[in-house]
């Protein structure tokens, strides 16, 4: 029987399908909350805040972008500070990232191209990240092997397969502002919080390109990527 309090909290669950509660999807984990007693804290995208509460009061990844800083005190899962949070560009699946196989000619023998699903992992960005990371093609330059995809979660690659491009350097993020702390210049270095962020780990970049835009939130390229 499905409870009243897992009525409330399966439906708000990210829908990230980033697989590290250890279920496929989202769906899956909600199900084995509701009918199996799953813990609810396995989802490491729920932020921990006492009593529980509905999940879209305390979910680092749906909620909404209006006051998301404010709410985690500008700090990441680990307690560090934090100057802005980098979002998705509408539209688009995930985070719009830069990649450089640490063997670029792999992307000519393995001839990736746009649509292609992926998975790598990233090094070379301070210790390096951890977790896997997978998306989708969204353009290719085969000639200098650099790659263009967004991230997105494992559950498509273990449905459709998927091309490892192994190791790779992440070269640039790009994405919008639409909460900072204070003005973002081009050519400062700052820390930031990719909203996607399996770990919510901050990371820090240089601000290669700003556009303000006419709502107030900036377009930014971030390069120069280390996590902090």
């Amino acid at each position: 029987m499905i409870t009243n309090v897992a009525e409330k909290l399966v439906p708000k669950l990210p829908d990230l399908n980033c697989g590290a509660c250890g279920f496929k999807s989202c769906d899956d984990f909600g199900l084995a909350v509701q009918q199996s007693g799953v813990d609810l804290k396995k989802c490491i995208h729920i932020k921990p805040a006492g009593p529980v509460q509905p999940v879209q009061q305390n979910c680092i990844s749906c909620q909404g972008a209006e006051h998301l800083g404010e709410k985690l005190n500008w700090k990441d899962s680990l307690k560090r500070e934090f100057d802005f949070i980098l979002d998705v560009f509408e539209g688009e699946p995930g985070p719009r990232e830069t990649i450089l196989p640490y063997n670029p000619t792999l992307v000519k023998d393995l001839g990736v191209k746009k649509g292609d699903v992926m998975i790598g992992r990233p090094m070379g960005m301070s210790c390096g990240c951890p977790v896997t990371h997978c998306g989708v093609v969204s353009d290719v330059d085969a000639r200098n092997g650099v790659i263009y995809w967004n991230v997105t979660g494992p559950l498509r690659p273990r449905s459709e397969g998927f091309v490892d491009i192994g190791f790779y350097v992440s070269q640039a993020y790009e994405g919008v502002i639409k909460e900072s702390k204070e003005e973002i210049k081009l050519g400062r270095r700052y820390w930031f919080l990719p909203r996607r962020c399996m770990l919510q780990w901050r990371h820090s970049g240089l601000v290669n390109a700003v556009s303000r835009m006419k709502d107030g939130s900036y377009k930014v390229r971030i390069e120069g990527l280390y996590i902090g």
